[in-house]
Parts: C-alpha cells; sequence; structure tokens
C-alpha cells in the first residue's frame, strides 16, 4: 500500500505542476520557445497524472503490473516535466538531454499496462 501512496502522491505532484507551468507559460512568458516548451511538459504531465491516477482503478481489478506503470507515469511525468520546465525557466539547454529519460519512463508505464492487460492478468472486483 505505501507503493501505492507514492504514486498518487506523484499523479497529484503531476497535475499540480503541469496547472502551474501551463498558466505561467500562457500568461507569464514572452518567448514563443519557451512558452512551447512550458506547454509540451504541461501536456505530457498532465496527461500522465491521470494516467497514473487511473492505475488505481487498475491495481482494484487486479491488474498486477498497475503499480509498475504508476511508478513509471509519476517519475517519467516528473523528470520530462521538471527537465522542460528547468530549461525555459534557466535558459540552460542541456537540460533538454534529461528529458528523454522522463519520456522514456512514460513509455514504460504504458507498456506495463498494456502487458497487464494483455497478459490477462485481472479479474474484476466491482
Amino acid at each position: 500500500m505505501q507503493t501505492t501512496r507514492i504514486w498518487l502522491l506523484l499523479a497529484g505532484l503531476n497535475g499540480l505542476m503541469a496547472v502551474a507551468a501551463g498558466a505561467f507559460g500562457a500568461h507569464g512568458v514572452s518567448n514563443p520557445e519557451v512558452k512551447d516548451w512550458l506547454r509540451t511538459g504541461a501536456q505530457y504531465q498532465l496527461v500522465h497524472a491521470v494516467a497514473g491516477l487511473s492505475c488505481y482503478g487498475f491495481m482494484r481489478m487486479a491488474i498486477t503490473p498497475a503499480n509498475w506503470a504508476g511508478c513509471l507515469f509519476g517519475l517519467g511525468g516528473l523528470v520530462f516535466g521538471a527537465s522542460l520546465y528547468l530549461m525555459a525557466l534557466t535558459g540552460v539547454r542541456v537540460l533538454g538531454a534529461v528529458t528523454p529519460i522522463g519520456g522514456v519512463l512514460m513509455i514504460l508505464g504504458w507498456i506495463a499496462v498494456i502487458w497487464g492487460v494483455a497478459a490477462g492478468s485481472f479479474a474484476t472486483r466491482v
């Protein structure tokens, strides 16, 4: 249950960061490139915050890889979004090299979901 709590907290943190970065990008930035970094980070991070929350439902259906997926979505969204936000705020472009790590983690999260459903490792508990 502790793992579940961590990825649900990560989902909340990702949602918070995504909304804040999206709002800042829309209202507090004039540079089009920086706006784009903030928009991209917010979009991916928000989608994966919701995906992380959805893993709770998968877990309730006993889809075994849901814990992995939730953690991967949470960490991936955090790394992906935070690297873009830091790049936007500091102008340090080398931080962009970290962004794909977050992307790979998010992709692995989707693979975990697909694996769990395709393997039929669930039983509905509704």
